[in-house]
Parts: structure tokens; C-alpha cells; sequence
């Protein structure tokens, strides 16, 4: 489960950012974006979350994904057709000749703290 990695990853970055902005008060949400075609498991992500904060600064943080579809390209008939797995041709002409954009991102988007008491 690479996705234990990642999540420790993301949790040393968190704190990172945080302590380098100076900011005070509890880590109230983080938004992650994961792109369908990264090769991680969300569900796994979230179980990881949720382990690896228990007892940290980020314990009770709320944790929201965001799932970008990739867009396959097609050179030869020009169609820009959204799709959330891997495909070997076009969906709209069955063209070889295509490329993938995005889908394959994994993003720390936002970190929101409240402020303190």
C-alpha cells in the first residue's frame, strides 16, 4: 500500500506549510486533488489519513478529494473526450493516435486553518 507513503508524505508537507506561514490555530480541512489515472487508491488514501493523524496537530482535520478525469486527444479526428481510466484508442473514432492530458495529478490544494481561540 504505496498510499501509506503518500498520505506521510502529504502530512510532512502539511505541517511544513504551516509552520513556515507562521500560521496559529488547528488544521481544520485539507483538499487534495487526485487525478483517476495517478495510480492511487482514494479509498486507501482516506484510511491512511485517517490512521496516520490520530494523536497529531491534524487529528480531526477534515479531509476532501477532488478526482480530475483525464482528456484523451485525438489527432486524427480532433475529439476531446473526458475519460477516468486508460483507453488504447479514441472513443469517438477508434484512432490509435491519441494523447492523455492530466488525470495523473496528486496536489495538496488547500490547507484551511481555523483561527484560535
Amino acid at each position: 500500500m504505496h498510499e501509506l507513503a503518500i498520505v506521510e508524505a502529504i502530512l510532512d508537507e502539511v505541517q511544513n506549510e504551516v509552520r513556515q506561514s507562521g500560521a496559529a490555530g488547528r488544521i481544520a480541512r485539507i483538499e487534495l486533488a487526485i487525478g483517476r489515472l495517478s495510480g492511487v487508491c482514494v479509498d486507501s488514501v482516506r484510511f491512511a489519513f485517517e490512521l496516520l493523524t490520530q494523536g497529531t496537530p491534524l487529528e480531526g482535520a477534515e479531509l476532501r478529494i477532488r478526482e480530475p478525469r483525464a482528456v484523451c486527444v485525438c489527432q486524427a479526428c480532433g475529439a476531446r473526450t473526458e475519460i477516468g481510466e486508460m483507453i488504447a484508442g479514441c472513443p469517438n473514432c477508434s484512432d490509435r493516435a491519441v494523447t492523455v492530458e492530466g488525470g495523473r495529478d496528486l496536489v495538496l490544494e488547500t490547507i484551511e486553518i481555523e483561527d484560535p481561540p
